[in-house]
């Protein structure tokens, strides 16, 4: 078929774009590259298509509707070849179009030297070998004839036909048809044709058939994400869509969504998201996790929203609701959904089968997965900002009232008002340490961590222990041990830091216990400073992960480098990625900054940003198959060099058609 026919089926709905499919992703190195091989007569490739009826329930097309009656073919292979080709002869992106126009707007060609390039105003301005291709391809060239130079008219003639001729290449496409062809053959045909590029994951698959009914489902669907994004919350789309079915059907398999119908599934999302939207509150609220870098146990959330929703969207049971939250604590503290997600998640969400007795059914599964849930002092031996007890240190600042130490008020929610967070502060300063002979992972031991409002730590600075600890317990006497300082002052020099750490991890457990105690039980919390707890039952030892971010300056930089990334269009990474081993759960490794998906998702490798890591970290990343950076101009590098500028090809390795 004719390009010039396609792209008159593409205006007239007879050939559209598969909702599953993912949008434009090329770039104006890979336009230059088709136009030049369709000019040359270089082979490009044919069409893939879905030739099916307009009436058949399972189509969904992006852009708008399809007519009735007949046929539709959809593009399975060939997108990123025919938008390309629709923008640069019509002047203007397809109806289907999702990307940046920027790839295919003002292509040039030289008369001479039979190039084609990107407009620069210097060099091409009132320079008559140079001839925009869509003024070309739109107007003929007729409209270009007397601006040609008369000794090399016959020579300019032909290329510029060769140009124009384009439209009438004739392309070959391969249908896809038969009434045994339904979407997930057709999805299974895709990834096939596909094997080396993006693969529609179970959430595509499921969404792609909810879009076959309701076209807006996806659009409704990001709109949810970006209202959390604006409070500070980063949700990824497939956690919304686990929310919505367990919320729907009670199990976690996005396979339950195959016979809910559109209007249930609208029902579906405003339940998932008006009880999303409370236990966002109730966690802010009650545990004083506010923000993104402390909520922990995202995959939790599908069963408490499953929980919340079968209440019609609130607990109102103030005891049952710290149930909740103690089982969801000790869910994101011991991994519970690192690993095998669906399997844990279908198992608790049984539970939920129980009525009355469901969070009952929950808090057993639970001790039976892990054994004891008390906190041991060694719990708390992780380092830097990423170990698994950060948010725990965090909330037991939150819910304890403990003391900012310049001004002895208590850093509660109320205080601080929703959202803000603080600042990190090394107990013992990092530069006293280094120079003392301690390593790494003791300086930024979290025993070393506590909370203090901007102010507060940038007035203490450098000052060590056993300077400033006295004038702040003279200043606000009780401030420190509000924060679980040991009060014993010889544990305040150097020398002893790790005698320090030690006595710390256990006035932290202790005052874990009795918190974690008190939302179990309903009994007050009481605060008891520097009474650790007894010894509790042995279970298996804590396994701390390597990596992690070492502190406020690592984290800025890697703030600034993730905004960066977003301002190129690409995804924000996900900030203190876990590396679970899938059998165990296991973490192995924690990444400052990874794209599970690659940073074109599914068109280029995993990759992770590993800011002054250890070769543990490293290999860990190795092994599972990520390209990882240890500094940010070599990732940028990297992203400006083969993303931004190499793209990804279309051709039948490539997800994106």
């Amino acid at each position: 078929m004719k390009v010039s026919t396609i792209l008159d089926q593409i205006d007239d709905g007879g050939i559209a774009l598969p909702e599953f499919q993912r949008g434009y992703v090329w770039n104006r190195d890979q336009v230059r590259g088709l136009l030049d091989s369709l000019y040359r007569r270089h082979p490009v490739g044919g069409l893939l298509v879905w030739t099916t009826r307009t009436e058949n329930p399972d189509v969904a097309v992006k852009g708008g509707v399809i007519p009735s009656g007949g046929t539709v073919k959809l593009l399975l292979d060939g997108q990123q070849r025919m938008t390309t080709l629709y923008g640069i002869i019509r002047g203007k992106p397809p109806r289907f179009f999702q990307g940046n126009s920027w790839a295919f707007t003002n292509l040039y060609f030289h008369l001479e030297d039979q190039t084609f390039k990107f407009y620069a105003p210097l060099e091409m301005k009132d320079n008559p070998v140079w001839i925009n291709v869509t003024e070309l391809m739109q107007q003929g060239l007729g409209a270009f004839v007397a601006r040609l130079p008369p000794d090399r008219l016959t020579a300019y003639i032909n290329r510029l036909s060769r140009i124009t001729a384009i439209a009438d290449t004739d392309m070959h496409i391969e249908e896809v048809t038969g009434e045994d062809k339904t979407i997930d053959v057709v999805v299974d045909i895709f990834n096939k044709v596909n094997s080396g590029g993006t693969k529609l994951s179970k959430g595509d698959l499921a969404l792609a058939k909810v879009c076959a009914e309701w076209p807006a489902a996806r659009d409704q669907l990001r709109a949810r994400l970006a209202t959390w994004a604006q409070a500070g919350y980063t949700f990824e789309l497939e956690w919304l869509l686990r929310n919505i079915t367990t919320v729907l059907t009670g199990q976690a398999m996005f396979a339950g969504l195959d016979k809910v119908d559109a209007a249930s599934f609208k029902g579906g999302l405003e339940q998932a998201a008006q009880a999303c939207n409370y236990l966002l509150n109730t966690v802010a609220g009650r545990l004083g996790l506010d923000h993104d870098r402390v909520l922990g146990g995202r995959y939790a959330f599908p069963v408490m929203a499953r929980y919340v929703a079968l209440r019609q969207g609130s607990i109102k049971n103030a005891q049952e609701r710290d149930r909740l939250l103690y089982w969801y604590i000790h869910a994101f503290l011991w991994g519970r959904f690192a690993g095998s997600t669906e399997t844990y998640l279908n198992q608790d969400l049984r539970a939920l089968d129980a009525g009355p007795a469901a969070l009952d059914r929950l808090l057993d599964q639970m001790r039976q997965w892990r054994g004891d849930l008390r906190i041991r002092p060694d719990d708390f031996a992780g380092a830097t900002l990423g170990a698994r007890f950060y948010p725990l240190l965090y909330m037991l600042t939150r819910v304890w009232g403990a003391q900012d130490w310049g001004t002895g008020l208590a850093l509660s929610a109320h205080l601080l008002g929703k959202l803000s967070h603080l600042e990190v502060h090394h107990i013992f300063p990092k530069a006293l340490l280094y120079k003392h002979g301690y390593a790494r992972d003791e300086v930024n031991a979290l025993a070393n961590f506590c909370f203090l409002t901007q102010d507060t730590n940038l007035t203490i600075s450098d000052t060590p222990p056993a300077v400033y600890f006295a004038q702040v317990e003279r200043d606000h006497p009780g401030a420190l041990a509000s924060q679980w300082i040991p009060m014993d002052r010889d544990l305040w020099q150097v020398d002893r830091y790790r005698d320090f750490l030690a006595a710390r991890r256990d006035l932290l457990a202790a005052a874990a216990n009795r918190f974690l105690e008190s939302l179990l039980t309903g009994s007050p919390a009481t605060v008891v400073a520097d009474q650790p707890d007894s010894a509790p039952p042995a279970v298996a030892a804590t396994v701390v992960a390597p990596g992690g971010v070492a502190g406020e300056a690592e984290e800025a930089l890697i703030a600034e480098c993730r905004a960066w990334v977003v301002a190129q269009g690409l995804p924000a990474g996900e900030y203190l990625y876990e590396l679970a081993d899938a059998t165990t759960g296991a973490v192995t490794a924690i990444l400052d900054l990874a794209w599970p998906r690659g940073l074109q998702a599914g068109l280029s490798a995993p990759a992770a940003l590993l800011l002054d890591e250890d070769t543990t970290t490293e290999e860990a990343a190795n092994r599972a198959g990520y390209r990882f950076f240890t500094s940010i101009p070599a990732f940028r590098a990297y992203v400006e060099r083969e993303i931004l500028a190499a793209g990804a090809p279309d051709l039948a390795g490539v997800g994106a058609g």
